[in-house]
């Protein structure tokens, strides 16, 4: 889909109930589309078009929102109108908004069932193109109380070391953690590697004193507990 081109209109000129600043503080930041909360991300736009249009070519040239937060700074400095300053901002906004899903001080999400982990993680981890392998610390009433991330890069025993798993969890002497890892594929099936590294870093666990609850692979929409289906 391409944007077509429309008579250049820039923000100052448009009614005050149509600009995004003013809409968001009227209306709440939901009211807003998203090419209108990246405009306001962007602030300017170029000589030919306001930062909304720049916006709305942004999202049509990088095919969706995930598509954008996935992207290097190098790669949204390829639409028109995007330079480092403008690319490097879009990413720090994505990265601000991935933190907040999970280092939120003002309630500390509560981890009974994998569900849980799945709803704390999955926007966070779906459209990642790389295996990331995180780490959710919980205190003796399974509050989650930090989301730390060991490794990146293809899951094997070599990468995934006791040592980066555990780390943080001794230093925070938490009373257990769940292991969490992405399948870019989008098939969470767990696959043998995955069970030979799970079992190694239970067995750590289990000697540091730090129990592994589990261990959740998500994919698109769709999670495994290796715990549940007994694997662990």
């Amino acid at each position: 889909m391409t944007v077509e081109p429309r008579p250049y209109l820039a923000i100052r000129d448009m009614p005050a109930d149509e600009r995004p600043r003013e809409r968001l503080l009227k209306y709440g930041a939901s009211s807003l589309s998203a090419a209108e909360l990246l405009a306001i991300v962007l602030r300017t736009g170029t000589k030919q078009e306001s930062a909304v249009h720049l916006a709305e070519r942004v999202l049509s040239a990088m095919g969706s929102l995930p598509a954008i937060a996935n992207a290097e700074p190098r790669e949204l400095t390829q639409v028109k109108g995007i330079g480092t300053v403008k690319a490097v901002e879009m990413k720090a906004a994505v990265e601000l908004g991935r933190r907040l899903l999970v280092e939120g001080d003002a309630v500390k999400p509560v981890i009974h069932e994998p569900d849980d982990v799945a709803g704390l993680l999955m926007s966070r981890l779906q459209h990642e193109p790389q295996e990331q392998f995180l780490v959710i610390l919980l205190d003796t009433k399974n509050h989650v109380l930090k989301v730390v991330t060991a490794t990146v890069g293809t899951l094997d025993s070599s990468l995934v070391h006791p040592r980066e798993v555990f780390r943080a969890a001794v230093g925070a002497a938490c009373a257990s953690v769940i292991l969490v890892h992405n399948h870019p594929s989008g098939d969470p099936t767990p696959s043998p590697q995955d069970v030979e590294v799970s079992k190694q870093l239970v067995e750590a666990g289990r000697i540091l004193g730090i129990e592994v609850l589990d261990h959740v692979i998500l994919g698109n929409r769709r999670w495994v507990s290796m715990r549940k289906r007994g694997l662990i």
